[in-house]
């Protein structure tokens, strides 16, 4: 509502409104036609020269004026207006009235009320004025009113009736000059203002009126008067100036017409009737957009922000649609005003404030709508993957694929020896703690190392490296979360409660290699895990470590690409199951560098020489007694089958 009303009413606000005059003025400026010298209007003047040389300023000189009037009168102008105030007496008053008296080119006098004027002329002024036009009735000299409205300090706007004044100079000239039709359309609202075509050559010709005191050039001077209309006033510096909307934005030139700057230069007052006249003579009143037009382009543009809010702002297809919206935002104001439309109290700041405050308004609440969701969605999540992953998979859902693909990736089995026995001999709400403590133990454990938990499977933890997002680190952090298990396993087996029975310890099976990875299941429920061999050697290696009196054992594919050198080889076994052997490796960070030389000859011996690598390998054991997992290496060695590898049973 606060961004419709904004795009609706933003002239009328404090600090949107002075933008919108801004911009109106720009528009004014860019769009402003260029035109050569209007030769329907003429401006007689007086300029400071004029001043000067008959020693008189202010009132202006009248007895130079009547002069002046007589000879214009015998040149055929169409009309004259006088856009000056006789507001005060001066001793050519009798010279000046019985000349304009005695016209016969239809003039009108400037006239304006102490309640109407910008200028607040007073009481005695008012007198004076009301006096002076009396005497002129019965004449060809009328009153025209020559206020002209100041809104905000520049002329944007026509003068609209004012009770108790007569017609305005410009409209009142036309009317007496026989182009009255072209004054009754509604002049109302902005001004058309026009820029000239060439520097040296203004809108609209100017004379300095004692150029007109010599009857003797009447001849040379009628065709810059004959059929025209003439506009008498003041154009003094510092006098009668009023700043329209191009004129902040005509560049300042000095004497050799290079730019200096911005100028603050303001016609006189005398242009700007000429202006109204130049429009009513071009028949080019600027109609207005209708109230529900300004409304349904409001609502229109609101709309617009709110629904683009609720996009998603990553996707690169939002941008052509933010750039259209902004072109027509900008353009349309621009297109109105290029194509004659009156764009004062066009909302053209309003459009995009009140865009911008929906967008806002929009994407907050719909942020904070789903901000639960995403809150809920990141919990889900963390519970099976790291809180990195899970955080880029809510910002970029679509790298979860809803399909199976597939993946290169490490794969973690874990199982806890005995569990399954040991839980037939405690309460079920025991073997409900229990297991809750050790699979939270064991999913932080793959969390903290980035992996993603596969599934449960009764005491087993199933997890996986490298999808649904593959990182450069997914081997060595695969590698020590499997030992990370194993010691997790061990804190938790010696932590239990007096009274339980003895817990076994865990087991851990690590493989790389290929499976399917994605979402699987029915229309009721689905699941996302790995599908593949990969997982089924992973749980045979977890399996094997009993028989193999070890902890944690992994497959020479693993090790190769855990870019650790913690590994010591453990020969070849066939799994449970299988036909081909596959190559051992443990992890055994405190194993000596020297003795992990040493049975790397001796692996790689079994198959040239095994009475040697028996012979090393019984070294190693004699050396580190307590190694069951050595001790059994020993045992496998010397009972090898075909293909040096020692077939589980």
């Amino acid at each position: 509502l606060a961004a419709v009303l904004l795009a609706r009413f933003s002239w009328t606000l404090p600090v949107t409104g002075e933008a919108e005059r801004d911009l109106f003025d720009f528009r004014s400026f860019v769009l402003a036609k260029r035109v050569e010298q209007d030769d329907r209007i003429a401006l007689v003047v007086y300029n400071d020269q004029t001043l000067i040389t008959a020693r008189k300023r202010s009132p202006l000189d009248r007895g130079l004026l009547a002069q002046a009037l007589r000879n214009l009168d015998e040149m055929s102008a169409r009309a004259i207006g006088i856009d000056i105030l006789f507001d005060q007496p001066q001793d050519e008053d009798q010279e000046l009235i019985a000349t304009l008296r005695a016209m016969k080119t239809p003039t009108l006098v400037g006239y304006t009320r102490t309640d109407a004027t910008t200028d607040n002329i007073i009481h005695e002024q008012q007198t004076f004025l009301d006096s002076f036009v009396a005497q002129l009735a019965g004449s060809k000299a009328a009153p025209a009113a020559i206020v002209i409205p100041d809104h905000f300090g520049v002329t944007r706007n026509w003068p609209g009736p004012a009770p108790g004044l007569p017609p305005t100079l410009g409209r009142a000239m036309l009317s007496a000059g026989g182009d009255s039709a072209l004054t009754l359309p509604g002049y109302e609202g902005a001004i058309r203002y026009r820029l000239p075509a060439r520097v040296d050559q203004p809108v609209f010709s100017s004379l300095p009126i004692d150029t007109f005191v010599n009857p003797d050039i009447i001849p040379a001077l009628t065709p810059l008067i004959e059929g025209r209309y003439v506009l008498i006033g003041g154009d003094v510096v510092d006098v009668d100036r009023v700043k329209t909307p191009i004129t902040s934005w005509i560049p300042e030139r000095d004497a050799s017409g290079l730019q200096t700057s911005r100028n603050e230069f303001s016609p006189p007052g005398i242009e700007i009737h000429a202006t109204m006249i130049a429009q009513m003579l071009d028949d080019a009143p600027l109609p207005k957009p209708l109230p529900i037009t300004l409304w349904s382009l409001a609502l229109a543009f609101v709309a617009c922000a709110g629904l683009t809010g609720l996009l998603e702002l990553r996707s690169w297809r939002i941008y052509p649609l933010l750039a259209v919206q902004f072109a027509a935002l900008v353009g349309i104001p621009f297109i109105l005003h290029a194509r004659n439309v009156d764009t004062y109290q066009l909302p053209a700041a309003g459009w995009i404030l009140g865009w911008i405050v929906a967008f806002a308004a929009v994407t907050s609440a719909a942020r904070a709508s789903t901000a639960v969701q995403r809150r809920f969605a990141h919990g889900a999540l963390g519970k099976y993957l790291p809180r990195e992953m899970a955080e880029e998979i809510i910002e970029h859902p679509e790298r979860l694929a809803l399909h199976g693909e597939k993946k290169q990736i490490f794969v973690l089995f874990s199982d806890l020896e005995g569990f399954t026995k040991m839980s037939h001999a405690i309460p079920p709400e025991m073997v409900a703690k229990l297991l809750n403590r050790y699979l939270d133990m064991l999913s932080q454990v793959v969390l903290d190392h980035g992996g993603v938990i596969d599934k449960f499977v009764g005491d087993a933890v199933v997890a996986f490296w490298g999808a649904p997002i593959a990182r450069p680190d997914d081997g060595e952090r695969a590698a020590k979360a499997g030992y990370a298990i194993w010691q997790a396993g061990e804190k938790f087996r010696n932590g239990v409660e007096p009274g339980v029975p003895p817990i076994g310890k865990t087991r851990v099976g690590l493989h790389w290699g290929e499976a399917v990875v994605g979402n699987f299941g029915g229309k009721s429920r689905i699941q996302y895990t790995a599908l593949g061999d990969s997982m089924n050697t992973a749980a045979r290696l977890e399996a094997a470590n009993k028989a193999l009196e070890s902890s944690v054992m992994a497959s020479r594919e693993f090790a190769e690409r855990s870019g650790l050198g913690w590994w010591r080889p453990m020969g070849k076994v066939v799994l449970r199951g299988r036909a081909s052997p596959v190559e051992l490796c443990e992890p055994a960070p405190d194993f000596p560098a020297e003795d992990r030389a040493t049975l790397e000859r001796a692996i790689g011996l079994i198959e040239t020489d095994r009475a040697a690598a028996i012979s090393l390998v019984a070294e190693l054991v004699a050396k580190h007694p307590a190694d069951s997992a050595l001790a059994n290496l020993f045992h496998r060695t010397r009972n090898l089958s075909e293909g040096s590898a020692f077939v589980l049973g």
